[in-house]
């Protein structure tokens, strides 16, 4: 194969093309001897500019079909790199057809660009010259047959689904909103920073979290070391106390004996030896099974961090440590809630995008929430088109449309007490919500969609909330009732965005937290912010999930994350 490989590669960077067409080398992957299927059919003419030239491609079969009496086959390949197929055409003599065929099925050929015969769809065509590898399908066996297959079926095949036009096309998009993110923050001199999965904190107060603990596998291991090797006895004890006595009476003898140093040293030796045995008998007997515990409670210093441990459910704490040293910092990664709950908004992992900014007030916060949504919006009208097409005449209309008017239109920006009141207004005009509209409620999906899809038909951004619905760090209002948190809002999901200007007084933010009835103990670094140089500063977390389900109108969050993970499931 490296034979053939290096020949090839001689070939194909002779077949450099004149009157501007780019040659084999300028076309092929950086990393792989072949081409990217999106290098061909994306260009602006279609890939027909290349017809001539002579290329490898790899990528799986979507259809394939034998044509002439089975003379040749037509197969439509795809690699992912877009979600356009080329259209390839194998002859008998090249391969057997059979094999080919079949939806799955990975192929990698050699051939030369065609124009296809005119009045066909393709702008161009693959008629392949060699078959260099087969990755073949058993088509009885094969679980995602070319038929439309429904995205809950899909869920039971998360390592195949990557596969399917639908799960390809959510991860390209996926993949943009992450470099989109990060081009955005790096732009504005923000400084990525990891924060750590494993907390003691819990960041949102609620106590939803997944703990970690050695504690259950240690027991375990524990219970079946003492069936295997019982504990010992007291009479095992009391044998072991009376080998230490005589080992040392033996040594008083000696002394008094006045025996020699090497004597002494000796006897003295065997006692140490015989402490030693017994206390490590004694030690194993005080073995028991099940889990440590300690004046009836679970006994956490026996645990691997000697402390209780969760998953974190936000690293927004940690991350303003960071920001009261560096200013403008974000983190981007994995967060957890032990939430049961079923719903198509809800997973227990999922990722956060949550920037901190030092010296910036609410309305920084909310500029910054802002400009970013839009970016991201503008970004995938950029360079996702083709994937975007995909999902507005598969999946949503309008979501192309949507696009366009949030990266265009300026978000709305009232007060949570002006929210409630045009709700309350709506009510009395005859609207039904199924939540109780009142000041003081945590605004449900229904009023939000509400303020955003029918009052103002655009981004909304709703700040100053009730202290009683938002978590300690959030920074008291004058009123002494409301605090400096912002809800960004948008159509399709409701809530994208929470944030809030922190509380940076320390006499202030403590009594917060005595108020919601933490621990004062597990935030005392928290609090050393404020105790040393503390700053105004504000922040914001991005569901980046609700992100991809406002951009492409799926409607459900499981089909938007690689490998769900929510009550009952954890595949892989």
């Amino acid at each position: 194969m490296a034979d053939d490989t290096t020949t090839l590669s001689s070939q194909l960077a002779q077949s450099t093309m004149n009157d501007g067409v780019p040659s084999y080398e300028d076309l092929k992957a950086e990393f792989s001897d072949r081409v990217l299927i999106r290098s061909i059919i994306s260009r602006s003419d279609g890939g027909s500019g290349l017809a001539g030239q002579r290329v490898r491609i790899g990528g799986w079969v979507k259809t394939g079909r034998k044509a002439d009496k089975d003379a040749f086959a037509f197969l439509e390949l795809n690699d992912g790199s877009c979600p356009g197929n080329l259209q390839v055409i194998v002859e008998a003599d090249k391969a057997d057809l059979g094999q080919l065929v079949s939806t799955g099925t990975c192929v990698s050929v050699d051939g030369v660009l065609k124009l296809p015969p005119a009045g066909t769809k393709q702008k161009v065509e693959l008629r392949v010259e060699k078959v260099v590898h087969v990755g073949p399908v058993d088509p009885a066996k094969y679980p995602l047959p070319k038929t439309r297959l429904t995205l809950e079926f899909l869920r039971d095949f998360v390592h195949l689904r990557p596969r399917t036009n639908t799960i390809s096309a959510i991860a390209r998009i996926r993949n943009a909103l992450a470099f989109a993110t990060h081009t955005f923050f790096q732009k504005h001199s923000f400084l990525y920073v990891h924060t750590p999965i494993i907390t003691t904190s819990d960041c949102e107060g609620a106590g939803e979290m997944f703990q970690v603990t050695t504690l259950i596998n240690e027991a375990e291991r524990l219970e079946k070391e003492l069936i295997k090797n019982p504990p010992p006895s007291e009479s095992d004890l009391e044998a072991a106390r009376l080998v230490v006595k005589e080992k040392g009476d033996a040594v008083s003898q000696l002394k008094a004996a006045k025996a020699s140093k090497q004597e002494i040293g000796a006897s003295v030796v065997l006692l140490k030896k015989a402490k030693e045995d017994y206390a490590k008998l004694e030690e194993r007997s005080k073995l028991k099974p099940g889990i440590p515990k300690k004046d009836g409670k679970i006994d956490y210093t026996q645990d691997f961090f000697a402390r209780q441990a969760f998953l974190t459910v936000s690293g927004q704490l940690q991350v303003e440590s960071f920001a009261c040293a560096l200013s403008s910092v974000y983190t981007f990664g994995p967060t957890f809630r032990a939430e049961h709950s079923h719903t198509t908004r809800h997973l227990a992992e999922f990722w956060m995008v949550e920037p901190e900014l030092a010296f910036s007030d609410l309305q920084d916060d909310m500029n910054c929430a802002e400009a970013y949504v839009r970016f991201l919006c503008q970004w995938l009208l950029d360079n996702c088109c083709d994937d975007m097409e995909f999902m507005a005449d598969k999946f949503d209309k309008g979501c192309i449309t949507r696009l366009k008017m949030v990266a265009s239109t300026p978000f709305e920006r009232i007060t949570y007490t002006k929210a409630v009141e045009l709700l309350e207004e709506a009510v009395k005009n005859g609207k039904q919500f199924e939540n109780k509209v009142e000041w003081g409620i945590d605004l449900a999906s229904e009023h939000e969609r509400y303020l955003t899809e029918v009052m103002f038909k655009k981004p909304v951004i709703v700040y100053n909330y009730p202290k009683g619905i938002k978590a300690f760090y959030m920074r008291l209002n004058d009123d002494c009732k409301t605090v400096a948190a912002m809800d960004v809002l948008v159509p399709k999901v409701g809530e994208l965005i929470g944030g809030s200007q922190r509380e940076e007084r320390y006499d202030v933010i403590q009594s917060r937290i005595q108020e919601m009835g933490l621990p004062t103990e597990p935030y005392e670094w928290y609090l050393d912010l404020r105790r040393f140089g503390t700053v105004k500063h504000s922040g914001f977390g991005l569901g980046f999930e609700r992100m991809i389900l406002f951009a492409t109108g799926i409607d459900n969050i499981r089909d938007v994350i690689p490998f769900p993970r929510y009550p009952g499931r954890a595949d892989l």
